[in-house]
C-alpha cells in the first residue's frame, strides 16, 4: 500500500502504535485470539482489515461506524463511541505484538458485519464442542 492511498484517520508516516477513537470511522470488534482465529478461517478473503495483538491474545476486526451496537455475544465487545483502540503502523503485518493479522487497505477496510456475526457465531459453536 502506498502512502498515499492509507485512511485519513491512518497516520501513514508514523513507525508507532496510536491509539484511535472508535466510532468515527469504524466500530471495533474485540474478541479473544482463539475465537478470532477460528472466525477468520471461516471468513476466509471476506475478512476486512484485522488488528492482532499477540501479547494481549485479542483480536479487533473493523466494521461501519455505529454497526454491531446491539450485539450480545459471550467474549464479543463491540468498542464503539467513547473507546479506543490502539492501532499498529500500516506497514507492521507480523508480530510479536501489535500488528495487521489482514492488513488494512482500500480494498480491505471494513468486514461485512453480519458475515462477521455468523462467522464468531460458528466459532463460539466451534470452541465449545
Amino acid at each position: 500500500m502506498t502512502v498515499s492511498r492509507a485512511p485519513r484517520w491512518m497516520c501513514s508516516y508514523s513507525p508507532e502504535v496510536r491509539t484511535v477513537p472508535a466510532g468515527r470511522w469504524w466500530n471495533a470488534i474485540r474478541v479473544p485470539v482463539a475465537l478470532g482465529t477460528l472466525a477468520l478461517k471461516s471468513l476466509g478473503d471476506e475478512s476486512g482489515a484485522v488488528i492482532k495483538d499477540g501479547y494481549g491474545g485479542i483480536m479487533y476486526w473493523l466494521v461501519p461506524p455505529g454497526d454491531a451496537s446491539e450485539w450480545r455475544m459471550a467474549d464479543v465487545q463491540v468498542l464503539g463511541r467513547g473507546s479506543h483502540v490502539a492501532v499498529p503502523p500500516l506497514r507492521r503485518t507480523s508480530g510479536p505484538g501489535l500488528y495487521w493479522r489482514v492488513p488494512l487497505s482500500h480494498d480491505r477496510y471494513w468486514t461485512d458485519t453480519e458475515r462477521l456475526r455468523s462467522a464468531l457465531s460458528e466459532a463460539a459453536v466451534t470452541a465449545a464442542l
